[in-house]
């Protein structure tokens, strides 16, 4: 049977191949091609089809791993140029940078500013993931290794940026069992810069003068053995740059040129100059379209609210609702004696609807239950967000823990409040508003 033009065994008359769980050989290789089993479920290939076979039917963007531990990411991947064909695989990461031309009290107050960055957002932690440490042209390699063993204190992924071999073999030296990354070959040292990134077996980031250059030197780094690579995109400006990454991932995905078939670096260092509002611009169009790794000067919590939840939405696979996880959230100061107010799971509801009661002003306890990830009314058609269900979750969950019983709930569903206070005996159930805009008026008219 030959399959992407490799034979991989000889058809036999099997009416049930248990091996392969499925009826005929015929019908193992079909799903094998649309990429609905793996190849290697077959008990009768050979060792060398397995191996040809395997990276014929891998991803035209190769996927590669750096950092280890909880600071392991997978990059690339990628099957598709654009959302709605498929879901993306590997999600954008982004790096804050530091240098050797920066002085000390620069370099401590960006040590200190990058771990305020931590938080989470329905069930994903958000947080600065990597630190690039940039070699300044002055630089020795005893500057830029001090400054490398300061970046490693923060426990996180590092990537180097560092053009030359002697000084990224002596800063590798104190930071290589992190994995990190070497970003520093070009046309003219790719061969030394190979050798170091091999020796520490590290991942190495690949440059060029423009696009073809670009294609030439990671052909000779394929030449040389070496496939564990990043490609770093960043042109003069960010017209190249933008051009650069979108072609590297057409070339991958539809060319199927395998060569640019890797995640690429983004360097908004280079591009923002400093400008924080055009910094978080080119860093909203990049987790679009397509940087792996995202480099930026700076990242405050104001700058990263929005941005990481624009990265949650394009890299969320859009057939799955995101959820919040169900519990009750005291908002405004609440505590046990205060109103209960409940809505579904839906993320979008749940940060529409805390936003406007927040807004409010009022201590109350917003209670959510598991409703599928659905809307208000589409939960309450599908029997997700129910009499029964409200009521089982208020007593397992709300009454040992609040003495209030008060429970709001919307509008949408007041066909509930018969059922609820049959199910609930003893509490007061209040029909609210069925938009959330109308919480805040609502609120503060019970409070009057």
């Amino acid at each position: 049977m030959a399959l992407n033009g490799i034979q991989i065994f000889k058809l036999t008359p099997k009416k049930n191949c248990k091996e392969c769980g499925c009826p005929t050989c015929m019908a193992f290789a079909m799903k094998v091609a649309q990429g609905a089993m793996q190849i290697e479920q077959c008990p009768h290939m050979s060792d060398e089809a397995l191996a040809s076979l395997s990276e014929a039917t891998a991803p035209p963007m190769k996927t590669i791993k750096i950092g280890t531990g909880e600071g392991e990411f997978t990059l690339g991947g990628e099957t598709v140029l654009f959302r709605h064909e498929k879901t993306f695989v590997s999600k954008t990461r982004y790096a804050v940078a530091l240098c050797t031309d920066m002085s000390d009290a620069e370099v401590e107050a960006k040590l200190a500013e990058i771990p305020t960055v931590d938080y989470e957002r329905i069930g994903e932690r958000m947080h600065v993931e990597l630190v690039y440490v940039n070699c300044g042209e002055s630089a020795d390699a005893a500057a830029y290794t001090a400054l490398v063993e300061k970046a490693k204190g923060l426990g996180r992924t590092l990537i180097l940026g560092c053009s030359d071999p002697e000084i990224a073999k002596a800063a590798l030296e104190v930071c290589k069992d992190g994995k990190p990354v070497l970003n520093g070959a070009n046309a003219s040292n790719y061969e030394a810069m190979n050798a170091v990134a091999t020796e520490a077996g590290v991942v190495l980031g690949v440059s060029g003068n423009d696009i073809n250059e670009l294609y030439d030197t990671v052909a000779a780094l394929e030449k040389l053995g070496n496939k564990n690579l990043v490609l770093d995109t960043t042109g003069a400006d960010v017209k190249e740059t933008f051009k650069n990454t979108v072609l590297v991932r057409r070339a991958a995905l539809k060319d199927q040129d395998r060569t640019f078939g890797y995640p690429s670096l983004v360097n908004l260092v280079k591009l923002a100059k400093g400008d924080k509002h055009l910094q978080a611009a080119y860093a909203s169009l990049f987790t679009m379209k397509y940087g792996s790794i995202v480099v930026m000067e700076q990242m405050t919590y104001a700058e990263a609210l929005p941005l990481f939840g624009l990265r949650q939405n394009v890299f969320t696979d859009p057939q799955k609702p995101m959820k919040v996880e169900p519990g009750i959230y005291p908002l405004n100061g609440a505590d046990e004696n205060s109103l209960v107010v409940t809505t579904v799971d839906f993320a979008l509801t749940y940060f529409v609807v805390s936003g406007e009661l927040e807004r409010s002003g009022v201590p109350l306890n917003l209670v959510i239950n598991d409703a599928g990830g659905l809307s208000v009314l589409t939960s309450w058609a599908a029997g997700k967000f129910s009499g029964t269900s409200i009521a089982n979750y208020i007593k397992e969950n709300v009454e040992p823990k609040v003495k209030c019983r008060k429970l709001v709930i919307p509008g949408k569903v007041a066909v509930l409040k018969g059922d609820l206070e049959s199910k609930l005996p003893g509490w007061e159930i209040i029909v609210g508003p069925r938009e959330a805009v109308q919480l805040v008026k609502f609120l503060k008219d019970m409070q009057a």
